[in-house]
Formats: C-alpha cells, structure tokens, sequence
C-alpha cells in the first residue's frame, strides 16, 4: 500500500464546519438576520423580496468555496461572485453590515470559534473588494 493511500484525506474547512446542513443553518441565520434585524436593513433593501433564492445560491456558493461538492460551480462556469455583485451599489458600509451578519450568523449556529474567526477575516476582505465607492 503507498503512502498516498494510507494517508487519511485533509480535513476541508467545509468538514470542520459540519457539512451541508451546518452551511445551511450559517445561511439560513445570516438572511434571517438580514431579513429582521434593523441594522441590515440597507444590506436588505439591495436584495429580492424573496430571498429563498438568495438562499440557495449562497449556501451552494459557500459549500464549494469551503471544500465541499462544487455543484454551484459546475452550474456557473466562468462567474464568480466578484463578477455578480459588480452592478450593486456596495459602499463600505453595506460591506460592514454583511460581515457583521455573517459573523453573528457563525456565531448562532456555533461554528467553532478558530473557524469563525478565520472566516469572518476572509469575509472581512471580500466584502470590503466588492465596494464600488
């Protein structure tokens, strides 16, 4: 047997996190948040009425980008989430409110502190690279 096969596989940060419905309940928590806490609401007011889409996609994006199935890549080939959010009018206040919605929405569904905070950086950095003032 080689080396290679009895190497156990890297632990993905999508595996450190839970898996899909660990993903699943992040999403779901920071659209929540987005959806009913007031100090979302310009983040909110951006958005579709209906965010069950929103929802969707997000977690797709999310479960890929972590290490897990990258079916929402597959699905999109060539578009990234820069290219996406490139029309919205995001100024670094917009990208303040979802990172801190993010942030809490680790928090609530208690992703492991290290891993929170490591995100929250990484997520820190794209919001405020999407702002377009």
């Amino acid at each position: 047997m080689s080396d290679a096969a009895e190497a156990p596989a890297a632990e993905t940060a999508f595996d450190q996190i839970g898996g899909a419905e660990r993903v699943q309940a992040v999403v779901d928590a920071f659209y929540d948040l987005m959806d009913t806490d007031p100090a979302y609401a310009r983040l909110r007011a951006i958005h579709a009425p209906d965010l069950t889409p929103m929802r969707a996609s997000l977690a797709g994006f999310l479960t890929g980008w972590l290490g897990g199935p990258r079916d929402w890549f597959a699905a999109r080939p060539g578009v990234c989430m820069m290219s996406l959010h490139r029309s919205m009018p995001i100024d670094a206040e917009l990208a303040r409110q979802w990172t801190d919605a993010m942030g809490r929405a680790l928090d609530q569904v208690g992703v492991e502190a290290d891993m929170a905070e490591a995100l929250r950086e990484v997520f820190g950095r794209m919001s405020g690279n999407m702002t377009t003032r």
